[in-house]
């Protein structure tokens, strides 16, 4: 699909490179967006050491592979620059146990939002707005009823590493709503999938 002028792409086996390639060689510090699949952060740890060679690249590669796909790339005249993760929240158990976002609340044909990375060259171009417009669209292809995510709400400027989750500001623009906040800086946002 084309969105704001980029392609979104379904992250499969065959554009595991252009993955890297927005990731990173060392996949953000050894992440390689695993870390809402882990039960908890010293399993997290354990697998992102080794950077490029990391049992997480490991893993994520496995899911990838098995399918179906874990997120979507965004590209930009042929070229990766975005990505985000979305997948029902069931599948990411990390989530379960995270002390912000463990949750009361239904999750039947919850979908998660979980994690952004924008190539450098690429930021400020709103493309984290352009990949959940993007995600809205692929939940509803696969029957999906909400979508989650975990956004920070800062109170000052911060580095583009601790808002991977993006900013609340800009899902409230996207028609989120808070539905939980178990701390000030750290809401929790759902969007309902709309159907013809």
């Amino acid at each position: 699909m084309i969105i704001d002028g980029f392609e979104i792409e379904p992250l499969t086996s065959g554009r595991f490179d252009d993955f890297v390639h927005v990731l990173g060689a060392g996949g953000v510090g050894g992440c390689w967006c695993m870390y809402w699949t882990c039960p908890s952060s010293a399993t997290f740890m354990a697998a992102a050491k080794g950077g490029s060679t990391a049992e997480n690249k490991r893993a994520f590669r496995a899911q990838v592979d098995s399918g179906p796909p874990p997120g979507l790339l965004a590209y930009d005249d042929g070229e990766a620059v975005g990505w985000c993760r979305v997948m029902p929240r069931a599948a990411l158990p990390g989530l379960a146990n995270s002390r912000n976002f463990k949750t009361a609340l239904d999750i039947d044909g919850v979908w998660s939002l979980a994690c952004f990375v924008i190539r450098r060259s690429h930021r400020g171009r709103g493309l984290t707005a352009t990949l959940t417009a993007a995600a809205v669209e692929f939940v509803r292809e696969h029957g999906g009823r909400t979508i989650e995510a975990y956004p920070t709400d800062p109170t000052e400027q911060q580095s583009p590493a601790a808002v991977y989750t993006g900013i609340a500001s800009t899902f409230e623009r996207l028609g989120f709503e808070v539905v939980q906040r178990s701390a000030p800086h750290k809401p929790m946002m759902r969007r309902r999938v709309e159907y013809d």
